[in-house]
């Protein structure tokens, strides 16, 4: 999962990188609003969250732009603003979910576990598809109750596959996922990483549709 976060406290704003990185998201991070319209309307992004004391514009407009371009795209409102006022104005303009600060990280990634479940198709923290068993939460895979240790990118091409089972994901799908704005990009990432997944997991697990991408089965 690709997030955006539109924070304007820098040190805030590289803590929530670093975080999410760690828990296995890709995180992008614009620190003004009109940074933040250019990176919405490039619709890279799986969630945001945004802050509404933005230097340059109200947070509360970069909300109403995201409804009227990506109607369904998760917005979690972090904020110093906690007046049930302002609460309800957010909720009702289109925000997720709303959590002021100053906010303990556990509760963060928990909202976010929830509001990935809430807005996907999954109704656990848990992605399982044959022997193979993801957990959203501990960020581990297991194959037949046996945990595997898998680097950070192993990991998390094999969670946007199975978070999208039945379904081809293209390298550059895959791509988008993984990387960072400015991270160097080798040609053959990808192909690297799938070549050691296939190592750890059961046979034809992971399939290569030519041409075209990755596939793995559905549930």
């Amino acid at each position: 999962m690709r997030i955006l976060i539109v924070e304007d406290d820098q040190l805030l704003a590289q803590g929530l990188l670093k975080t999410l990185r760690h828990e296995g998201y890709t995180a992008d991070h614009c620190a003004n609003g009109r940074s933040a319209l250019i990176a919405i309307d490039m619709a890279e992004s799986d969630l945001v969250i945004l802050d509404l004391g933005l230097p340059d514009m109200d947070g509360i407009d970069i909300l109403k732009h995201i409804r009227k371009r990506q109607a369904m795209l998760p917005v979690l409102v972090l904020t110093a603003r906690d007046s049930t006022d302002d609460k309800i104005k957010g909720l009702d303009l289109g925000a997720d979910d709303y959590l002021v600060k100053p906010f303990e990280v556990s509760e963060l990634l928990a909202r976010l576990r929830v509001m990935t479940r809430r807005n996907g198709q999954f109704a656990s923290s848990q992605l399982v598809i044959g022997d193979v068993v993801l957990n959203l939460a501990a960020n581990t895979v297991a194959v037949r109750e046996e945990q595997l240790e898998l680097p950070r990118k192993e990991y998390m091409v094999l969670k946007a596959l199975m978070e999208n089972p039945g379904r081809i994901q293209s390298r550059e799908q895959l791509e988008t996922k993984l990387y960072q704005w400015g991270e160097e990009v080798s040609s053959n990432a990808v192909e690297v990483h799938i070549h050691h997944l296939r190592k750890k997991l059961p046979d034809s697990f992971i399939k290569t549709v030519r041409g075209i991408g990755y596939i793995v089965g559905k549930a």
